[in-house]
């Protein structure tokens, strides 16, 4: 008898996770990856952490804006996950277009501050320019959570100051991953979102 030897394939953590949800979505044919897990905190930025991040658009063709953002986005690393897309009414400055939102999760092993490099990088080649805070703008892209890091530094800020009173932001987390934890205010995205008082209006598509 010929014996055969198979290899064996280690999987880390979030791969053995990511692929346990996945054979789940297959097994109830459903199209689309769900994380509904927490990332766990690492100790150095060469182990890959789970980076949600909020993308916006409210000018020109919003949903092609949005799909060539996170196609751009793939240098960060693997897309997990991609949320439906969110019409939601204008905050802060009303008197706008209405906006199209998701939220993507990424696979990283890029520091929180490369990844904003990288999201500053794709803003400026698509042509957002920034001429009234919180105007109207072809392309925002934001970091929202980072893992479980909590992020103090000029020009960043993780988690996201005000996503736990956005609902185009909660919303669209919820769809991926209702247990995303906020590693400040101890709560799932879940349960911020079901907390909102905000009447914002927003509409899946």
């Amino acid at each position: 008898m010929i014996s055969v030897q198979v290899p064996i394939i280690r999987l880390s953590v979030v791969e053995a996770k990511v692929l346990a949800v996945f054979h789940h979505d297959q097994h109830t044919s459903k199209s689309k990856i769900s994380l509904d897990f927490k990332a766990h905190h690492r100790d150095t930025s060469s182990v890959p952490e789970i980076a949600y991040l909020s993308l916006g658009s409210n000018l020109g063709d919003r949903a092609a804006n949005l799909r060539t953002a996170i196609s751009q986005l793939e240098p960060a690393g693997r897309v997990l996950a991609v949320s439906g897309f969110y019409e939601t009414q204008p905050i802060d400055v009303i008197d706008q277009p209405w906006f199209l939102n998701c939220v993507i999760a990424v696979q990283t092993e890029k520091t929180a501050r490369d990844l904003l490099r990288l999201a500053l990088t794709i803003e400026a080649a698509m042509g957002r320019v920034r001429l009234h805070k919180k105007g109207a703008r072809n392309i925002d892209i934001d970091i929202v959570l980072f893992g479980d890091q909590v992020v103090n530094e000029p020009g960043l800020k993780i988690p996201h100051p005000a996503m736990h009173q956005r609902r185009f932001v909660l919303e669209p987390l919820v769809e991926i991953a209702p247990n995303a934890r906020h590693p400040e205010k101890g709560q799932s995205a879940q349960d911020l979102l079901a907390s909102l008082p905000s009447p914002q209006t927003v509409r899946r598509l």
